[in-house]
Protein backbone atom coordinates (compact mmCIF):
# COMPACT_ATOMS: atom_id res chain seq x y z
CA UNK A 1 0.00 0.00 0.00
CA UNK A 2 2.73 2.42 0.91
CA UNK A 3 5.36 1.16 -0.77
CA UNK A 4 8.17 4.15 -2.63
CA UNK A 5 5.45 6.27 -1.18
CA UNK A 6 6.30 9.20 0.51
CA UNK A 7 4.33 9.72 3.73
CA UNK A 8 3.53 13.08 5.84
CA UNK A 9 2.63 12.54 9.26
CA UNK A 10 1.34 15.87 10.52
CA UNK A 11 1.52 16.24 15.01
CA UNK A 12 3.98 13.28 14.11
CA UNK A 13 5.46 14.18 17.71
CA UNK A 14 2.40 13.27 19.55
CA UNK A 15 1.69 10.09 21.58
CA UNK A 16 -0.08 8.58 18.78
CA UNK A 17 2.27 10.14 16.04
CA UNK A 18 5.01 8.29 17.39
CA UNK A 19 3.46 5.15 17.47
CA UNK A 20 2.10 5.32 13.83
CA UNK A 21 5.92 6.22 12.55
CA UNK A 22 6.98 3.19 14.81
CA UNK A 23 4.72 1.10 12.43
CA UNK A 24 5.47 2.37 9.38
CA UNK A 25 9.41 1.95 9.57
CA UNK A 26 8.36 -2.05 10.21
CA UNK A 27 7.08 -1.72 6.67
CA UNK A 28 3.45 -3.59 7.37
CA UNK A 29 2.52 -1.40 4.81
CA UNK A 30 5.28 -1.90 2.43
CA UNK A 31 8.13 0.70 2.20
CA UNK A 32 7.96 3.84 1.93
CA UNK A 33 10.47 5.69 -0.08
CA UNK A 34 10.07 8.97 2.81
CA UNK A 35 8.25 9.42 5.88
CA UNK A 36 8.42 13.07 7.22
CA UNK A 37 7.63 14.06 10.84
CA UNK A 38 5.82 17.45 10.29
CA UNK A 39 5.21 19.16 14.10
CA UNK A 40 5.69 22.68 15.61
CA UNK A 41 7.48 21.63 18.58
CA UNK A 42 11.19 21.05 17.74
CA UNK A 43 12.16 19.78 21.02
CA UNK A 44 10.43 16.87 20.60
CA UNK A 45 11.54 16.17 17.01
CA UNK A 46 15.09 17.08 18.46
CA UNK A 47 14.79 13.55 21.00
CA UNK A 48 13.01 12.00 18.10
CA UNK A 49 15.18 12.36 15.94
CA UNK A 50 18.11 11.14 18.17
CA UNK A 51 16.21 7.63 19.14
CA UNK A 52 15.88 7.07 15.95
CA UNK A 53 19.42 7.61 14.82
CA UNK A 54 20.56 5.89 18.53
CA UNK A 55 22.59 9.02 19.19
CA UNK A 56 23.35 9.80 22.64
CA UNK A 57 23.54 13.34 22.18
CA UNK A 58 23.21 15.90 19.34
CA UNK A 59 25.81 16.47 16.49
CA UNK A 60 25.86 18.95 13.60
CA UNK A 61 25.52 16.19 11.10
CA UNK A 62 22.12 14.95 12.72
CA UNK A 63 20.56 18.03 11.54
CA UNK A 64 22.85 18.13 8.02
CA UNK A 65 21.96 14.77 7.06
CA UNK A 66 18.59 14.85 8.03
CA UNK A 67 17.11 15.17 4.27
CA UNK A 68 19.37 12.26 3.04
CA UNK A 69 17.27 10.04 5.84
CA UNK A 70 14.05 7.42 5.38
CA UNK A 71 12.65 9.09 8.33
CA UNK A 72 13.13 12.85 8.33
CA UNK A 73 12.01 15.81 10.24
CA UNK A 74 10.10 19.21 9.11
CA UNK A 75 9.30 22.03 11.41
CA UNK A 76 5.89 23.79 10.79
CA UNK A 77 2.36 23.93 11.86
CA UNK A 78 -1.09 23.14 10.36
CA UNK A 79 -2.02 26.45 10.74
CA UNK A 80 0.61 27.75 8.38
CA UNK A 81 -1.04 27.70 5.13
CA UNK A 82 2.91 28.11 3.08
CA UNK A 83 4.54 26.06 6.13
CA UNK A 84 2.09 22.77 4.80
CA UNK A 85 2.44 23.53 1.26
CA UNK A 86 6.09 23.09 1.44
CA UNK A 87 5.95 19.43 3.52
CA UNK A 88 2.89 18.11 1.15
CA UNK A 89 4.37 19.16 -2.26
CA UNK A 90 5.56 15.72 -3.23
CA UNK A 91 3.54 13.92 -0.80
CA UNK A 92 1.79 10.92 -1.58
CA UNK A 93 -0.40 9.62 1.56
CA UNK A 94 -1.06 12.05 4.45
CA UNK A 95 -1.67 11.13 8.00
CA UNK A 96 -3.56 14.23 10.02
CA UNK A 97 -2.68 13.77 14.06
CA UNK A 98 -2.23 16.91 14.60
CA UNK A 99 -4.68 18.39 16.89
CA UNK A 100 -5.72 20.39 20.35
CA UNK A 101 -6.92 17.18 22.15
CA UNK A 102 -6.97 18.20 26.25
CA UNK A 103 -10.96 19.00 26.98
CA UNK A 104 -10.31 21.47 29.41
CA UNK A 105 -7.98 23.08 27.73
CA UNK A 106 -10.04 23.58 24.45
CA UNK A 107 -13.09 24.59 26.53
CA UNK A 108 -10.46 27.61 27.97
CA UNK A 109 -8.99 28.10 24.57
CA UNK A 110 -12.08 27.93 22.28
CA UNK A 111 -10.35 29.86 19.46
CA UNK A 112 -6.65 27.95 19.39
CA UNK A 113 -8.93 24.23 18.91
CA UNK A 114 -10.91 26.23 15.94
CA UNK A 115 -7.24 27.32 14.49
CA UNK A 116 -5.59 23.71 14.59
CA UNK A 117 -8.37 21.41 14.73
CA UNK A 118 -10.83 23.19 12.23
CA UNK A 119 -8.32 25.64 10.04
CA UNK A 120 -5.30 23.40 9.98
CA UNK A 121 -7.35 20.51 8.07
CA UNK A 122 -8.74 23.11 5.95
CA UNK A 123 -5.38 24.76 5.14
CA UNK A 124 -4.40 20.87 4.22
CA UNK A 125 -7.17 20.59 1.66
CA UNK A 126 -6.53 23.97 -0.08
CA UNK A 127 -2.71 23.14 -0.07
CA UNK A 128 -4.06 19.69 -2.45
CA UNK A 129 -6.39 21.75 -4.45
CA UNK A 130 -4.73 24.97 -4.89
CA UNK A 131 -1.65 23.23 -5.86
CA UNK A 132 -3.37 20.78 -7.83
CA UNK A 133 -0.83 17.99 -5.62
CA UNK A 134 -0.85 14.52 -6.60
CA UNK A 135 -1.88 13.16 -2.92
CA UNK A 136 -3.40 10.25 -3.11
CA UNK A 137 -4.88 9.40 0.25
CA UNK A 138 -5.25 11.64 3.30
CA UNK A 139 -6.45 10.77 6.57
CA UNK A 140 -8.05 12.38 9.60
CA UNK A 141 -7.40 11.35 12.71
CA UNK A 142 -10.92 11.84 15.20
CA UNK A 143 -12.20 11.30 18.12
CA UNK A 144 -15.29 9.46 20.16
CA UNK A 145 -15.88 13.02 21.69
CA UNK A 146 -17.13 14.17 17.94
CA UNK A 147 -20.10 12.26 18.12
CA UNK A 148 -22.97 13.96 19.58
CA UNK A 149 -20.00 16.13 20.89
CA UNK A 150 -20.72 18.63 24.11
CA UNK A 151 -17.30 20.02 24.66
CA UNK A 152 -15.06 22.33 22.34
CA UNK A 153 -12.75 19.78 21.78
CA UNK A 154 -15.44 17.27 20.22
CA UNK A 155 -17.04 20.28 18.30
CA UNK A 156 -13.91 20.94 16.42
CA UNK A 157 -13.29 17.43 15.62
CA UNK A 158 -16.82 16.86 14.75
CA UNK A 159 -16.86 19.95 11.98
CA UNK A 160 -12.90 18.54 10.92
CA UNK A 161 -14.50 14.82 10.03
CA UNK A 162 -16.63 16.81 7.81
CA UNK A 163 -14.00 18.94 6.07
CA UNK A 164 -12.11 15.89 5.32
CA UNK A 165 -15.11 13.78 4.06
CA UNK A 166 -16.79 16.72 1.93
CA UNK A 167 -13.29 17.51 0.47
CA UNK A 168 -13.56 14.02 -1.61
CA UNK A 169 -15.32 16.43 -4.08
CA UNK A 170 -13.66 19.21 -4.32
CA UNK A 171 -10.63 17.29 -4.43
CA UNK A 172 -11.18 14.27 -6.81
CA UNK A 173 -8.20 12.81 -7.30
CA UNK A 174 -7.19 12.45 -3.68
CA UNK A 175 -9.12 9.72 -1.01
CA UNK A 176 -10.12 11.44 2.50
CA UNK A 177 -10.99 8.91 4.88
CA UNK A 178 -11.44 9.47 8.68
CA UNK A 179 -10.87 6.92 11.99
CA UNK A 180 -12.85 7.92 14.93
CA UNK A 181 -11.61 6.24 18.32
CA UNK A 182 -11.85 6.45 22.15
CA UNK A 183 -9.55 7.06 25.08
CA UNK A 184 -6.15 5.44 24.07
CA UNK A 185 -4.52 4.13 26.69
CA UNK A 186 -1.64 5.38 27.92
CA UNK A 187 -1.63 8.66 25.87
CA UNK A 188 -0.61 11.74 26.84
CA UNK A 189 -3.70 13.52 28.92
CA UNK A 190 -5.38 10.35 29.35
CA UNK A 191 -6.80 8.71 32.84
CA UNK A 192 -4.25 5.98 32.97
CA UNK A 193 -1.17 8.48 33.28
CA UNK A 194 -3.10 10.38 35.35
CA UNK A 195 -3.55 7.90 37.91
CA UNK A 196 -0.22 6.87 37.35
CA UNK A 197 0.94 9.25 38.97
CA UNK A 198 -1.71 9.78 41.65
CA UNK A 199 -0.63 6.45 42.61
CA UNK A 200 3.36 7.56 42.67
CA UNK A 201 2.45 10.20 44.89
CA UNK A 202 0.20 8.12 47.71
CA UNK A 203 -3.01 9.33 46.12
CA UNK A 204 -5.85 9.84 46.48
CA UNK A 205 -6.79 8.64 42.83
CA UNK A 206 -9.39 11.49 41.58
CA UNK A 207 -12.72 10.21 39.77
CA UNK A 208 -15.08 12.40 38.25
CA UNK A 209 -17.87 10.58 38.57
CA UNK A 210 -18.86 6.69 40.16
CA UNK A 211 -20.97 6.21 37.13
CA UNK A 212 -18.07 7.38 34.10
CA UNK A 213 -17.27 5.05 31.36
CA UNK A 214 -14.67 5.49 28.63
CA UNK A 215 -13.76 3.20 25.52
CA UNK A 216 -10.26 1.69 25.84
CA UNK A 217 -7.66 1.16 23.31
CA UNK A 218 -3.57 0.96 22.96
CA UNK A 219 -1.95 2.98 20.62
CA UNK A 220 -0.89 0.08 18.34
CA UNK A 221 -5.24 -0.62 18.10
CA UNK A 222 -5.50 2.93 17.42
CA UNK A 223 -2.92 2.42 14.35
CA UNK A 224 -4.21 -0.92 13.27
CA UNK A 225 -7.65 1.42 13.02
CA UNK A 226 -6.08 4.00 10.72
CA UNK A 227 -4.31 1.09 8.98
CA UNK A 228 -7.27 -0.82 8.20
CA UNK A 229 -9.18 2.57 7.06
CA UNK A 230 -5.96 2.54 4.52
CA UNK A 231 -6.18 -0.61 3.30
CA UNK A 232 -10.16 -1.16 2.33
CA UNK A 233 -11.83 2.45 3.28
CA UNK A 234 -13.96 3.82 0.18
CA UNK A 235 -13.64 8.12 -0.07
CA UNK A 236 -16.04 9.52 2.54
CA UNK A 237 -15.47 6.79 4.82
CA UNK A 238 -15.36 7.00 8.73
CA UNK A 239 -13.52 3.94 10.43
CA UNK A 240 -14.60 2.68 14.06
CA UNK A 241 -12.91 0.08 15.84
CA UNK A 242 -15.23 -2.64 18.02
CA UNK A 243 -13.04 -1.96 21.13
CA UNK A 244 -13.86 -2.51 24.67
CA UNK A 245 -14.94 0.21 27.62
CA UNK A 246 -15.13 -0.08 31.14
CA UNK A 247 -15.91 1.88 33.85
CA UNK A 248 -13.06 4.91 35.18
CA UNK A 249 -13.78 4.04 39.11
CA UNK A 250 -12.95 -0.18 37.99
CA UNK A 251 -9.85 1.38 35.99
CA UNK A 252 -8.87 3.34 39.21
CA UNK A 253 -9.56 -0.43 41.44
CA UNK A 254 -6.98 -2.40 39.43
CA UNK A 255 -4.33 0.09 38.76
CA UNK A 256 -4.54 0.48 42.70
CA UNK A 257 -4.56 -3.22 43.26
CA UNK A 258 -4.11 -4.32 46.97
CA UNK A 259 -2.04 -0.86 47.42
CA UNK A 260 -3.16 1.22 50.03
CA UNK A 261 -4.73 4.17 48.63
CA UNK A 262 -8.07 6.27 48.14
CA UNK A 263 -10.25 7.36 45.77
CA UNK A 264 -11.83 10.90 45.67
CA UNK A 265 -14.92 11.95 43.61
CA UNK A 266 -14.09 15.86 42.51
CA UNK A 267 -16.97 15.86 40.10
CA UNK A 268 -16.74 16.25 36.09
CA UNK A 269 -14.26 18.65 34.35
CA UNK A 270 -15.29 21.16 32.17
CA UNK A 271 -16.62 19.37 28.70
CA UNK A 272 -16.36 16.12 29.98
CA UNK A 273 -19.14 13.81 28.84
CA UNK A 274 -20.48 10.40 31.57
CA UNK A 275 -20.73 8.18 28.50
CA UNK A 276 -18.45 8.29 25.67
CA UNK A 277 -20.36 7.37 21.91
CA UNK A 278 -18.16 6.27 18.83
CA UNK A 279 -21.58 5.62 16.70
CA UNK A 280 -24.55 8.04 16.82
CA UNK A 281 -28.51 7.07 16.48
CA UNK A 282 -28.42 8.99 13.21
CA UNK A 283 -25.28 7.42 11.87
CA UNK A 284 -25.88 3.66 12.73
CA UNK A 285 -28.29 3.51 9.79
CA UNK A 286 -25.71 4.20 7.79
CA UNK A 287 -23.00 1.94 9.24
CA UNK A 288 -21.11 -1.03 7.85
CA UNK A 289 -19.02 -4.03 8.81
CA UNK A 290 -15.50 -4.11 7.66
CA UNK A 291 -13.77 -7.47 9.28
CA UNK A 292 -13.13 -6.31 12.76
CA UNK A 293 -14.10 -2.60 12.32
CA UNK A 294 -17.36 -0.45 11.60
CA UNK A 295 -17.14 1.91 8.78
CA UNK A 296 -19.76 5.00 8.80
CA UNK A 297 -20.34 5.53 5.04
CA UNK A 298 -20.75 9.67 4.25
CA UNK A 299 -23.59 11.84 4.78
CA UNK A 300 -23.18 12.77 1.46
CA UNK A 301 -25.06 11.20 -1.18
CA UNK A 302 -22.57 11.13 -4.08
CA UNK A 303 -19.50 9.57 -1.96
CA UNK A 304 -21.73 6.59 -1.15
CA UNK A 305 -20.71 3.73 -3.88
CA UNK A 306 -21.30 0.99 -1.33
CA UNK A 307 -24.01 -2.09 -1.44
CA UNK A 308 -22.92 -3.25 1.78
CA UNK A 309 -25.52 -4.01 4.04
CA UNK A 310 -26.18 -1.60 6.69
CA UNK A 311 -28.56 -3.06 9.21
CA UNK A 312 -25.71 -4.01 11.63
CA UNK A 313 -26.22 -1.65 14.15
CA UNK A 314 -29.70 -1.11 16.04
CA UNK A 315 -28.57 2.03 18.44
CA UNK A 316 -25.85 3.82 19.24
CA UNK A 317 -22.36 2.61 19.89
CA UNK A 318 -22.07 3.98 23.87
CA UNK A 319 -18.84 3.27 26.35
CA UNK A 320 -21.67 2.51 28.58
CA UNK A 321 -23.01 -0.76 27.11
CA UNK A 322 -20.86 -3.97 27.65
CA UNK A 323 -18.11 -3.13 30.17
CA UNK A 324 -15.36 -5.44 30.92
CA UNK A 325 -15.16 -6.75 34.08
CA UNK A 326 -12.59 -6.00 36.84
CA UNK A 327 -11.03 -9.06 36.15
CA UNK A 328 -10.87 -8.36 31.76
CA UNK A 329 -9.64 -4.95 32.85
CA UNK A 330 -6.66 -6.37 34.78
CA UNK A 331 -6.09 -8.99 31.51
CA UNK A 332 -5.91 -5.71 29.16
CA UNK A 333 -3.70 -3.93 31.52
CA UNK A 334 -1.13 -6.62 32.22
CA UNK A 335 -1.00 -6.80 28.35
CA UNK A 336 -0.09 -3.49 27.58
CA UNK A 337 2.57 -3.37 30.18
CA UNK A 338 0.01 -0.74 32.48
CA UNK A 339 -0.33 -2.34 36.04
CA UNK A 340 3.83 -1.62 36.87
CA UNK A 341 3.96 2.44 37.78
CA UNK A 342 7.87 2.40 38.69
CA UNK A 343 8.53 0.55 41.92
CA UNK A 344 6.79 2.41 44.41
CA UNK A 345 7.02 2.04 47.96
CA UNK A 346 3.25 1.98 48.72
CA UNK A 347 4.00 0.82 52.09
CA UNK A 348 5.16 4.05 53.14
CA UNK A 349 2.77 6.04 50.52
CA UNK A 350 6.15 7.34 48.64
CA UNK A 351 8.61 6.52 46.14
CA UNK A 352 11.03 4.15 47.37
Amino acid sequence: MLTDKHVVVTGGTGSLGKVLIRRLLTNEMGRPRKITVFSRDETKQHHMRLDYQRKPTATDEVIYTNSQQLLSFHIGDVRDFSALAAVLRDADVVFNAAALKQVPTCEYFPIEAVRTNILGPSNLIRVIREHNLKVDTVVGISTDKACKPVNVMGMTKAIQERIFLSANLDCPDTRFICVRYGNVLASRGSVVPLFHEQICRGGPLTITTADMTRFLLSLDDAVDTIFAGVRTGNRGDLYIPRVPSAMVADIAAVLIGNRPIETKIIGIRPGEKIHEVLISEEEAHRTVERGKYYAIQSILPELVTSNEPTDVLRTEYSSGSDLLSRQELHHLFAKNNLLDVGGIDFNNKRAA
